[in-house]
């Protein structure tokens, strides 16, 4: 494995993260982030949205059990706990994850949603879209934008110099 070429650096992602809560920005928000990179993400836009004088209803959701490919993932899968402390019955939820790709891990995030209630409407704030669908999903709103060649893997790190997103090569 190649070393972690930084893409985007910290300014570029707090102005991603203010773009993206002044664009969701109603009296009441309900968000739900992806373990582990879109719950901190959620995080992030509920402070924003708050500080903006939003309402904010926040749940987390696990979707080791929902993906395709759980198979493939290993014996021991770290799964966190799915926390949706609101009913998302009728309500217009904001999903939000940190980079969107092929799709598969909303379409996963989609079915334990409804496990819990049919929302009014589900919208997707992603923070870095890098292409490569292979599923037909699409985020309502996009921090950024990169096109990452096949074979990289795009990731949000966070740690105390702030939050970069880098990409590396993980195949030859």
């Amino acid at each position: 494995m190649t070393r972690a070429q930084v893409i985007f650096d910290a300014v570029a992602v707090n102005a991603a993260l203010d773009r993206m809560a002044a664009a969701m920005r109603q009296d009441e928000v309900w968000l739900i982030g992806i373990q582990r990179g879109g719950a901190h993400v959620a995080d992030a836009l509920q402070q924003r949205l708050q500080a903006q004088g939003s309402t904010v209803h926040r749940g987390n959701l696990d979707i080791s059990f929902y993906r395709d490919d759980l198979d493939t993932v290993g014996p021991n899968p770290e799964v966190r706990p799915t926390r949706l402390p609101f009913d998302v019955s009728e309500k217009t939820i904001w999903l939000v994850d940190d980079v969107l790709y092929t799709g598969r891990t909303i379409r996963a995030a989609l079915g334990e949603i409804f496990d819990y209630g049919r929302p009014a409407a589900v919208r997707l704030a992603v923070l870095v879209d890098r292409g490569g669908r292979e599923l037909p999903v699409a985020a309502d709103i996009r921090g950024m934008v990169h096109d990452s060649p096949a074979g990289c893997s795009v990731k949000l790190i966070t740690d105390a110099d702030g939050w970069y997103i880098v990409q590396r090569r993980i195949k030859p």
